[in-house]
């Protein structure tokens, strides 16, 4: 019986001190690269009715570009409040042809415990402000696990738009309950997602776990404020004579 009553002591007292031990990232700044399969999204645009004149501009366009575009992007976070800023390229992006979904048109920043955002997202040579509810997918979390920028992480896969997939990987070392763009509902920091039916992939390659001043995590100011469904309804009326086309735009700048 004392042997048993030794043993459960040593073993409450390990917890504990494993407990103590355990280290939980509450601010910091996490660095992502956004990678897009270009090739892919332009050739799901091509159908017979405009492959003659399509074609041709894809053929230039492979040859003058890499099939995979890279971007970078940084989210400052702190608590329930995160930043995401896209850092523009060196060269200034490739303007050959027009590719929202490949492209980095927000800064948002999210106030996850009131479930509010504001996006100040470019359209074209426009820029708005839109002020909303914080996005809303619908997860569900799998066995599945990985590392990825040294956490380890659980995959979940969600659903948003009512149809878009989405395949996430957050970490619950990470408290905050945000990720890249707007993506954000799972209890940790999502660190790396795709949305594999658009040929997208965000994955963070560096968390820098560091205090975050209060001023530092601070909405956007600039742009015509609009909420989403504003928004969608602005981009209806500016492509409605654009065809086939207009709903490859409408997703790229809605999302």
């Amino acid at each position: 019986m004392k042997r048993a009553l030794l043993t459960l002591i040593f073993l409450i007292s390990a917890f504990s001190l494993l407990a103590q031990n355990v280290h939980f990232t509450t601010s910091g700044i996490i660095e992502y690269n956004k990678t897009s399969n270009t090739y892919a999204m332009i050739e799901r645009q091509i159908n017979p009715e405009n492959e003659g004149f399509y074609r041709t501009f894809f053929d230039a366009y492979k040859k003058a570009n890499p099939q995979f575009r890279t971007l970078k992007s940084t989210l400052t976070f702190s608590g329930d409040k995160t930043l995401f800023t896209p850092i523009e390229p060196d060269n200034g992006g490739n303007n050959f042809i027009t590719l929202p979904l490949a492209d980095q048109n927000n800064t948002i920043y999210n106030d996850l415990g009131t479930r509010t955002t504001t996006n100040q997202k470019t359209v074209f040579d426009a820029t708005f402000l839109v002020k909303d509810t914080t996005r809303k997918i619908k997860w569900k979390i799998t066995g599945e696990t990985r590392d990825v920028a040294g956490y380890p992480c659980r995959r979940a896969n969600g659903i948003m738009m009512d149809s878009i997939y989405v395949v996430a990987f957050y970490t619950d070392k990470i408290h905050t309950s945000g990720g890249p763009e707007s993506f954000n509902g799972l209890p940790g920091m999502i660190l790396e997602v795709a949305i594999p039916h658009e040929n997208i992939i965000w994955v963070a390659t560096k968390v820098t776990d560091v205090p975050v001043a209060d001023n530092t995590i601070k909405a956007p100011k600039k742009g015509k404020q609009v909420t989403n469904a504003q928004l969608i309804t602005t981009l209806h009326d500016l492509t409605k004579n654009w065809g086939d086309q207009a709903q490859f735009f409408l997703k790229g700048f809605v999302f």
